[in-house]
C-alpha cells in the first residue's frame, strides 16, 4: 500500500491566495455566489482537494481548496461564473483493500454538477489503478477523456402549480426521449429526438388524444456508456448508466448546453396539456462499474461512502451492473434527496420511477427493509412526499424480490400482473388468479390502494406488444452479445408463423391478441402503464432488450418508433378503451372491492362462468376454463371530485374470454332485471361493438374468439 500519491511533474499553480473565501460546506456542488462561485465536494478521506478550471483551449488552472468541514472541501473562488468547465482532483491515501482509491492523476466530475459536457475518451485514461486493480494506481492524466462539470446559474421556475392529479385518474405511458420522436413527420427534423421534439403540439396532442395523463420519460439524467458496451463498438442507448445524478443528459438538447432550458420547455408544454412528467432514475448504481472499471467521480472521491464494499474493497453488486450505491450511507442520502429535489423542484419533475428499487432498500447488502433510510427520508421529506413515487420491487438478485413489500405512500411495478394477463390472453392459464390481478392485486397490496398496482403488460426491457404475439424467442443477435442478454422465457407466442408474415390469418390472430392484451390493461383496477408505440403496433423485429445500438448510429436509427408505420386503427382502439376508462370512475376504483354492500344493497363485484353462474370453489381451480365474467355495482365506488363530491357510475359486466368460437351467458347477478348495452368489444379493429339495442342480462351471446367484451348496464 502507498500511503498517499505525491502531485505529479507539472502540476500548474494554484492561483493568489487573495482571490480564495472559505465558503460554506453547503450545498455541495457549484453555486454562483457574487462574482464567484463557491464549490463544496464531500472527500472525507483526502488529503488535499483541488478545483480544476478547464478552458475552452483545454487548459487547466487548479486552485486548492483549504476548507475541509464535515469531510466536505469547499471554498469561493473569485471571478468565475456560470459556464465555467471544471472538475476536482483529490490528493491522498492509495489503500484499494480498504476501498480508498484517491488518485489526484484523475480528473473528477463533481457528483451535484448540474450540467456536463464531454464525452469518455481512452479507458486506459479513465482507469485510477495500473493493470491490477489492487495493486499500484495510475498515472495516466485523465484530462482530455473525461466529461467535465460546467458551473450553473440558479433557475428560476415560472410555471403553475403542479397537477397532482389523483392516482385513480393516473395512466402511465413509458417513453424514450430519443426514440420517440426521431422519426416523428410532425417534428421539425432539428427537434427529433430531443426534449424540444417531445415539446411539440403533433407529439403532446397525440398523447392527450390517446387519454395519458402521465409520461415516465426512460433516464434522462447525464449518463455514458459502460466499458463493457463500448468494448463491443456499441452506445448505451436506454441510459441505465448514470454519470451524473443531477445533470440532464446533453445528448437530447438540440442547443447543447442548453439542455437545462430545453427541458424546462419540455415540462411546461407537456404541463399546459395536464401531463405530468415522471422520470426513470437509477440510484442504484452508477456508470463506474465493478472495481476494475472507470473512476469517473464517485470512486475517486469516497469510494467506501458511496458504495457497497465487502471486507476486501470490491463492490457487492445487487444490481447486475458491477457496482451497489451504498444508500444507507450519509452522503449517498443527501445526494440522492438533494437530487429527487432538484428534479421537482426546480425542474418540475412530478414523480420518480426508482429502477432496481430494491437495491436501495437493502442495508450493507442484505435483507430488504421497507423502512431503510433512503426511503424513510424521501417519504418524509415534504416536497417529494407529495411526488408520484413508484418503485422497480426488485434487484438482480432472487433476495431482492420484494413485489408488495414496499411502503404505503409508494407504487409499485406490478410484474405479477404482466405475467398472469400474458398467459390468460395464450390459452395458458385459467381464471383464478386473473380475477385478482383485474381487481387491483389485492393480494399483493391489501395495505394499501389499488392505484399503486403499476399494471403493465409491456415495458423498455422486453417484446413490444406486436413482438410479443410474433415471437416465441428473442432476437438480440443486435446488441452484440451472441443472443444470451435478455429474458429467455417471455409468455409469448407467435400464432404459427415466427416473426414477420403475410398471412391474413396469422396477422389478424395477433392483432386481436394484441388488442385484448392492452383493452385488459387499460380497464383494470390499477395504474395502467402503456409502452410508447404499443398503441400503433411498434415493433424491434425480436430483440426484447434494445438497451445498446452501434457507436455512431444516427438518432433516427437507433430503436426509432416508425410513426409512418403505424395502425391508426390500433391507436383508435386505445383511445377508445381509455375513454372508456376515464368516463366511468366504476373502471378505475381507488379501493379494493371487498364484496361489501352498497346503496342498492348488493355486493360491489361478483363474478361469473362461461355458464352465467357465479363462480365456485370448483370452478376457480379449474385451470381449464377460459371464460370469467366480473359484474362491478357501480353505486358505491369511493371516488370523489376536486371539491369533494362522491362520485356515481351504472353498474359494468366485464366478459374476458381466451378460447375459441363460444357461447356465453351474460353473468348478470339474479336481482338485476334490467338490460345491459355493448359499449367495447376489444374483437373489433377500433373497439366499437356491433351495432345493437340493449338486450336481456341473461342472454346468451356468441362470441368468434378471444375477446374483453364490456357492457353497461341500462336498466
Amino acid at each position: 500500500m502507498s500511503p498517499h500519491i505525491d502531485p505529479y511533474p507539472g502540476e500548474m499553480s494554484s492561483l493568489p491566495p487573495s482571490l480564495r473565501l472559505p465558503g460554506s460546506p453547503f450545498p455541495l456542488g457549484a453555486k454562483v455566489r457574487g462574482t464567484g462561485t463557491q464549490f463544496a465536494v464531500h472527500a472525507p478521506d483526502a488529503e488535499l482537494v483541488q478545483v480544476c478550471l478547464i478552458s475552452e483551449e483545454g487548459d487547466e488552472t487548479r486552485i486548492d481548496l483549504v476548507q475541509r468541514t464535515y469531510g466536505i472541501w469547499h471554498g469561493v473562488v473569485e471571478g468565475v461564473g456560470a459556464g465555467q468547465r471544471y472538475g476536482y482532483r483529490a490528493h491522498g491515501r492509495w489503500d484499494p483493500a480498504h476501498g480508498v482509491r484517491l488518485n489526484p492523476a484523475k480528473l473528477l466530475l463533481d457528483p451535484w454538477a448540474k450540467r456536463i459536457t464531454g464525452e469518455l475518451g481512452d479507458h486506459e485514461a479513465l482507469l485510477s489503478h495500473d493493470g491490477d486493480p489492487f495493486g499500484g494506481p495510475s498515472r495516466i492524466d485523465s484530462l482530455g477523456h473525461t466529461p467535465l462539470s460546467v458551473v450553473t446559474a440558479d433557475q428560476t421556475r415560472t410555471s403553475g402549480p403542479r397537477i397532482e392529479r389523483p392516482w385513480e385518474e393516473t395512466v402511465v405511458y413509458e417513453l424514450h426521449v430519443g426514440s420517440f420522436t426521431a422519426r416523428h413527420p410532425d417534428v421539425p427534423p432539428r427537434y427529433r429526438g430531443t426534449y424540444l421534439g417531445l415539446a411539440e403540439p403533433a407529439v403532446v396532442g397525440h398523447l392527450v388524444r390517446l387519454g395519458v395523463t402521465a409520461v415516465e420519460l426512460l433516464p434522462v439524467q447525464a449518463y455514458v456508456s459502460e466499458a463493457t458496451v463500448r468494448s463491443r463498438g456499441m452506445r448505451n442507448h436506454w441510459g441505465y448508466s448514470t454519470a451524473a445524478f443531477f445533470a440532464p443528459h446533453p445528448g437530447y438538447a438540440v442547443v447543447p448546453g442548453e439542455e437545462i432550458t430545453e427541458f424546462h420547455t419540455m415540462v411546461d408544454a407537456l404541463h399546459g396539456a395536464g401531463i405530468e412528467v415522471v422520470l426513470d432514475v437509477v440510484y442504484n448504481h452508477t456508470c463506474e462499474q465493478s472495481v476494475d472499471g472507470i473512476s469517473l467521480s464517485w470512486r475517486g472521491l469516497d469510494a467506501p461512502g458511496y458504495y457497497l464494499l465487502d471486507s476486501e474493497g470490491r463492490d457487492i453488486d445487487l444490481t447486475g451492473c458491477g457496482n451497489t450505491v451504498d444508500a444507507q450511507s450519509p452522503v449517498v442520502v443527501r445526494m440522492i434527496g438533494d437530487s429527487l429535489r432538484y428534479w421537482a423542484h426546480e425542474m418540475g419533475v412530478d414523480g420518480f420511477r426508482f429502477d432496481l428499487a430494491s437495491a436501495l432498500g437493502r442495508p450493507g447488502g442484505g435483507r430488504f427493509d421497507s423502512r431503510a433510510s433512503i426511503f424513510s427520508a424521501i417519504t418524509a421529506d415534504p416536497v417529494l412526499s407529495r411526488c408520484k413515487l413508484i418503485a422497480e420491487p426488485w434487484d438482480a438478485t432472487s433476495d431482492g424480490y420484494r413485489v408488495g413489500h414496499f411502503g404505503s405512500q409508494w407504487s409499485e411495478w406490478n410484474d405479477k400482473y404482466r405475467n398472469t394477463v400474458r398467459r390468460f390472453w395464450n390459452g395458458g392459464t385459467g381464471v383464478r388468479e386473473l380475477a385478482s390481478r383485474v381487481a387491483g392485486s389485492e393480494d399483493v397490496f391489501g395495505t394499501r390502494r389499488p392505484w399503486a398496482s403499476v399494471n403493465f403488460v409491456t415495458a423498455h426491457d422486453g417484446f413490444t406488444a406486436a413482438d410479443l404475439v410474433s415471437y416465441t424467442r428473442k432476437r438480440n443477435e443486435a446488441n452484440g452479445e451472441d443472443n444470451r442478454d435478455g429474458a429467455d422465457f417471455n409468455d409469448s407466442v407467435d400464432h404459427g408463423v415466427e416473426g414477420p408474415t403475410d398471412d391474413p390469418a396469422v396477422t389478424e390472430a395477433r392483432s386481436r391478441h394484441v388488442r385484448a392484451l392492452l383493452a385488459t390493461l387499460a380497464l383494470s383496477t390499477g395504474t395502467p402503464m402503456f409502452t410508447a408505440g404499443d398503441e400503433f403496433g411498434h415493433t424491434l423485429v425480436g430483440n426484447n432488450n434494445a438497451y445498446c445500438v452501434p457507436d455512431g448510429t444516427p438518432r433516427e436509427d437507433s430503436w426509432p418508433l416508425d410513426w409512418s408505420a403505424g395502425d391508426p386503427a390500433l391507436v383508435a382502439f386505445v383511445t377508445r378503451a381509455l375513454d372508456l376508462r376515464r368516463a366511468s370512475p366504476a373502471l378505475r376504483q381507488p379501493e379494493f372491492f371487498e364484496g361489501r354492500r352498497t346503496p342498492t344493497g348488493h355486493p360491489d363485484l361478483v363474478w361469473f362462468g362461461a355458464d352465467g353462474a357465479e363462480m365456485d370453489d370448483s370452478a376457480w381451480h379449474d385451470d381449464s376454463l377460459r371464460t370469467l365474467q366480473a359484474w362491478i355495482d357501480g353505486s358505491d365506488i369511493r371516488s370523489h371530485t376536486e371539491d369533494g363530491h362522491q362520485l356515481t357510475d351504472d353498474s359494468w359486466l366485464l366478459v374476458y374470454h381466451s378460447g375459441g368460437p363460444a357461447a356465453i351467458t351474460l353473468g348478470c347477478p339474479e336481482w338485476f332485471y334490467g338490460t345491459v348495452l355493448a359499449e367495447f368489444d376489444s374483437a373489433s379493429p377500433d373497439g366499437a361493438p356491433a351495432p345493437g339495442g340493449p338486450i336481456s342480462g341473461d342472454a346468451t351471446i356468441a362470441v368468434s374468439g378471444p375477446a374483453l367484451l364490456v357492457f353497461r348496464a341500462v336498466g
